[in-house]
């Protein structure tokens, strides 16, 4: 895909039409009946004719490694996997390792092992479109219970039916109930792929710049070149190195422009190199905390920006969050195989409660998204589309929350990563993209993900003239 140079991101932007819109936000229940009105006071500040300039924070909550089949492959009315007449999961997967192939089966146990999740783990599981290599892909890579299977959470892991590997498990509301409530009172996002066929690290780079690169200058960005495997760590690099990543990211933009941002980690996370990580409770692991390694961060001098947790819920309590968030959780939280599902699950309905249960004029005007950054080894259906040579990857599961979500609803556009920054750049910065000039910081990015024609609009799961959906405040433990 050509890369635009317009400034201004014109080009490329798709009409969506009312009988498009039908299609992609096709409801699957009834919004619960509990949805009620706001106050008279609070509820005037919401013009419908503003569209998304209703929104005034946008919080993305990012989680580790599921596919969307693994979490909702059986959900109402998504694009889940396929069944046969009689009720069995239609899709058999080949197994080297076996004379049987292996299907889909449901996983109540909330300990998964998972699979690898590179590159050319993708390339295997993807099998040129037939979505039948997810086992030989573990048997040839493994996993990284393979060669520590006494660690606690990996002794707690059982495979399925017949020795199935786990790769092929499919949750459901038993085992992840606020998971699923969300997605049934709001909006589930069926066709939402990780922004590149890779890893964590190369994830979360997209998931605040639109690209994953490696740089022979650390202080030029049009010396970089695309990188999926091996982008450089920015914890590990010596003792006055510069930082490593020289291309621009978003906060480049929001900072020229005034806006305020906040990147959330845990209080003891490393954020000058060289890390001595020891990963915990307090702290997230860099590999999703990449801005420390951005030289548009450190030239602005934002580094205050990255704040711990407690800094979250506090301005969620006094209703003064910035107008974007990124929230990352800490060890023992992010769902990443073979951690316990239900402590994520814990940590996410924590975050989200904190929106809906801070002031009134906050939340009416706030957007939660909630996102798995790849899909950690496990089965999926849907062929990923090719938007350019890094991507896209497996598809994950995600959800919007807001009480002016269309409530109910299941948005089958193509989205990813890219689809978060483009809303970002629409709301709060008049429509400027990452676009290689990217308001004085230049780089060679190849493609301006924006403005991909295939990508969806996230402003279209709103319904900016419905009476808000009330709070739905949900017990962590459920």
């Amino acid at each position: 895909m050509s890369r635009p140079r317009s400034r201004h991101a014109l080009a490329g932007v798709v009409l969506v039409t009312a009988a498009a819109l039908a299609l992609a936000l096709a409801p699957h229940a009834e919004p619960d009946a509990s949805a009620g009105k706001a106050s008279d006071a609070a509820a005037a500040t919401i013009d419908p004719s503003a569209g998304i300039r209703n929104i005034d924070h946008i919080v993305m909550i990012v989680q580790e490694n599921r596919s969307f089949d693994h979490y909702f492959g059986t959900f109402p009315g998504a694009n889940g996997i396929p069944r046969m007449a009689d009720g069995r999961f239609k899709p058999c997967i080949p197994d080297p390792a076996s004379a049987r192939c292996r299907r889909p089966y449901r996983d109540t146990n909330l300990f998964d092992a998972g699979g690898p999740h590179n590159t050319r783990a993708s390339k295997i599981a993807v099998d040129g479109g037939t979505m039948d290599g997810y086992v030989r892909a573990l048997r040839e890579i493994g996993n990284g219970c393979g060669g520590n299977p006494d660690r606690y959470q990996c002794a707690q892991t059982t495979p399925g039916p017949y020795g199935t590997p786990d790769v092929m498990g499919v949750h459901t509301k038993e085992e992840i109930p606020n998971y699923w409530a969300y997605a049934k009172r709001y909006v589930l996002q069926d066709r939402m792929f990780a922004p590149s066929d890779s890893w964590s690290l190369p994830s979360h780079l997209y998931l605040v710049s639109a690209w994953s690169a490696i740089c022979a200058s650390p202080r030029d960005g049009t010396t970089c070149r695309s990188e999926l495997d091996r982008p450089a760590s920015w914890w590990s690099q010596p003792a006055g190195a510069a930082a490593p990543y020289a291309w621009a990211d978003i906060t480049w933009l929001l900072d020229e422009r005034g806006v305020s941002w906040a990147y959330y980690v845990g209080a003891n996370s490393c954020l000058n190199w060289p890390c001595d990580i020891t990963l915990d409770k307090d702290s997230t692991n860099p590999l999703f905390n990449p801005l420390p390694g951005f030289q548009t961060v450190r030239h602005h001098h934002s580094m205050g920006k990255i704040r711990p947790h407690d800094d979250y819920f506090a301005a969620a309590a006094a209703g003064t969050l910035p107008k974007v968030s990124w929230l990352m959780p800490t060890a023992g939280r992010t769902e990443h195989p073979p951690d316990n599902i239900g402590n994520g699950q814990a940590w996410v309905t924590r975050a989200v409660n904190a929106v809906m249960q801070g002031p009134e004029e906050q939340r009416l005007h706030t957007a939660v998204f909630l996102v798995w950054d790849d899909w950690g080894g496990f089965y999926d259906h849907v062929q990923p589309i090719r938007i350019d040579q890094n991507g896209y990857g497996i598809r994950v599961p995600g959800i919007m929350i807001s009480p002016y979500a269309k409530g109910g609803s299941v948005d089958s556009q193509t989205l990813s990563f890219d689809a978060y920054l483009k809303l970002i750049e629409d709301r709060f910065l008049a429509g400027q993209r990452l676009d290689g000039d990217n308001l004085g910081w230049p780089d060679a990015r190849p493609t301006v993900r924006e403005e991909a024609r295939r990508l969806g609009d996230l402003g279209l799961e709103f319904d900016w003239s419905q009476e808000p959906i009330s709070p739905l405040i949900l017990d962590p433990t459920p």
